[in-house]
């Protein structure tokens, strides 16, 4: 069963490529960039595709076209892709791409049924919500049987409805397709990565997330925060091209638009909307008279109150006000709605920054009887919602230290942008979240910045001391082991099948947490097969073939002989 999948990859690959190349082909930016600016205007295509055919009730035979018109525009701007495959950064960014999909792939074919800390029932709504897009389904539905149709933004589910579509609409490939689009979030992270450090800092960045527990849990769980993270990461790189002054007005328009977009996607996206807005005000102080730069300002946010208005002027119409912007569950819920806010936003802030191991902590969430259970739900809850430890066990520590080392040689306005823009979207990250978690809340808003921070880890490598880097090597083993390999030897069962081979299903379905219970239940009970049953392959395979992704992810950023390192800072 994997060469259809194999075929599905090619299909998300050319759609998501090649739909806006024609149009973005033209314009004069870096290979790598186009190839990034291409894959954030393809999906905003797709995603506008697919909202017409809903909005006029159009049939869904419309969407052929997406792979014709795709096809059609690499073979007619062939030589500027050509160009891109000859460039080493292009070159780079696209193998390192392919080995991250091939490796989040592989983990994905080892889940059973999805576990950890208390993630539990978002991928069956996201599942719902694909399919109501598709299926025309009424105003009034209710996913999950409380959330409303305005509870969560639209573009990622008409994004991978409209690939199920032109393939299959079943789980397995809505899990293949939803781990594809998470996987983007490393084409702008990367363009990070070359912007401040060497050529083989794309490389690096790609290790870097291929042993990420942060990253590769999020992108081989079917929800839509990585491909919100890659709308903002893509938008933020395009503010600061804009700064450069080379191709300023096409750069400031896009970022406007990916920003747009990243709302579209999840909500999560907001915080950054208003930083980047204070951020691109900061970098442009010194313009504001220039009559240029407030053009170039006008047409970014119309460009994004144009893409936003796909949505939201819909949702007035249709729901209102108040059934437009008062569904989401961080306004809905009792716990939102009672007590000291600002009491709340300090102790989320308090708890999102101190692991849950270093203060007294209700642990009702994750309570099981399941050893190895426990222990991943103690790590998977200190590197999805503490923000240190989202970094790595050891990589925080670097990260604050070339920080301070960098800031002493940045410019005084680009410091104070970078200064603003981390602890506004931290602050607001937190507060936005109108419930009180005691666990913390890094995985709602900032995995954006998680990333980001690697991407400026990766750039530094080869200025790093050797101490350092033994460090941040032995780290990366740890969370590798802790974060990665223990959680998904909890997702697929094996450690069941290892250490207790004699348990009845009964059994170990009463060791397990609530969370736990309640996705192993929700997929038994609506029977819902996962992508691992779908490829079916043995587990044994499965591992080699990781090995061997590692492997070639490793030989990739081997050092050049007499390579030099770059040192320029942001």
């Amino acid at each position: 069963m994997i060469l259809p999948f194999l075929a599905c990859a090619i299909l998300f690959a050319t759609v998501s490529l090649g739909f806006a190349w024609p149009v973005v082909a033209r314009w004069i930016l870096p290979p790598a960039e186009k190839v990034v600016v291409s894959v954030a205007l393809s999906l905003l295509g797709v995603y506008l595709a697919g909202w017409s055919i809903y909005v006029f009730a159009l049939s869904p035979n419309f969407l052929w076209a997406l792979p014709v018109l795709a096809v059609l525009g690499l073979v007619w701007r062939r030589t500027e892709l050509w160009n891109v495959c000859r460039d080493p950064t292009g070159r780079a960014l696209l193998t390192a791409q392919t080995i991250i999909i091939a490796w989040c792939l592989g983990w994905l074919a080892t889940v059973q049924s999805y576990s950890g800390g208390g993630w539990a029932a978002d991928w069956f709504e996201h599942w719902e919500r694909a399919r109501f897009f598709l299926e025309h389904g009424p105003l009034n539905t209710k996913f999950l049987g409380q959330y409303a149709l305005t509870a969560r933004p639209p573009l990622a589910n008409i994004v991978t409805g409209a690939f199920l579509y032109l393939t299959r609409v079943d789980f397995p490939h809505y899990q293949f397709f939803s781990a594809l689009l998470a996987t983007l979030v490393f084409l702008p992270a990367a363009l990070f990565a070359r912007r401040w450090g060497p050529p083989r800092s794309v490389g690096i960045l790609a290790v870097a997330l291929m042993v990420s527990p942060l990253f590769v849990q999020n992108a081989t769980f079917a929800w839509t925060k990585l491909p919100t993270a890659f709308f903002v990461l893509t938008s933020l790189y395009l503010v600061l091209r804009a700064q450069d002054g080379i191709g300023s007005g096409a750069a400031t328009v896009l970022a406007g638009v990916c920003l747009a977009a990243g709302i579209l996607t999840h909500y999560s996206a907001g915080p950054y909307f208003l930083m980047l807005t204070i951020g691109w005000l900061i970098l442009g102080w010194p313009r504001r008279a220039d009559r240029v730069w407030r053009q170039q300002t006008a047409l970014a946010a119309a460009a994004g109150a144009m893409v936003l208005a796909t949505w939201f002027f819909w949702s007035l119409t249709a729901f209102g006000t108040h059934g437009t912007f008062l569904t989401n569950s961080s306004v809905t819920s009792a716990d939102a709605l009672q007590g000291n806010q600002l009491e709340k936003m300090a102790l989320n802030l308090f708890d999102t920054v101190v692991p849950h191991f270093l203060r007294p902590l209700d642990g009702s969430l994750i309570a099981q009887t399941s050893p190895w259970g426990a222990l991943r739900d103690g790590f998977f809850q200190s590197y999805q919602v503490n923000l240190p430890l989202a970094f790595g066990s050891v990589a925080w520590i670097a990260l604050a230290f070339e920080l301070v080392r960098s800031a002493s040689v940045a410019e005084r306005r680009v410091r104070a942008f970078w200064i603003l823009f981390f602890s506004g979207v931290v602050l607001l990250g937190t507060a936005s979240h109108g419930q009180r978690d005691h666990w913390g809340l890094a995985h709602i808003c900032l995995q954006a910045l998680v990333i980001l921070g690697l991407a400026w880890l990766a750039a530094r490598w080869d200025s790093l001391a050797r101490p350092w880097r033994l460090a941040l090597i032995a780290g990366a083993v740890f969370d590798f082991a802790f974060g990665i390999a223990l959680h998904f030897g909890v997702q697929s069962f094996i450690l069941e099948r290892w250490l207790a081979p004699d348990r009845p299903f009964n059994a170990t379905f009463a060791t397990l947490s609530e969370p736990a219970r309640m996705n192993l239940l929700a997929k038994m009970t609506h029977r819902v097969p996962f992508f691992s049953e779908a490829v079916a392959l043995p587990l044994g395979v499965i591992l080699a073939f990781l090995v061997l992704t590692l492997a070639l992810a490793s030989y990739q950023i081997r050092p050049a002989p007499c390579a030099k390192a770059d040192l320029n800072p942001p």
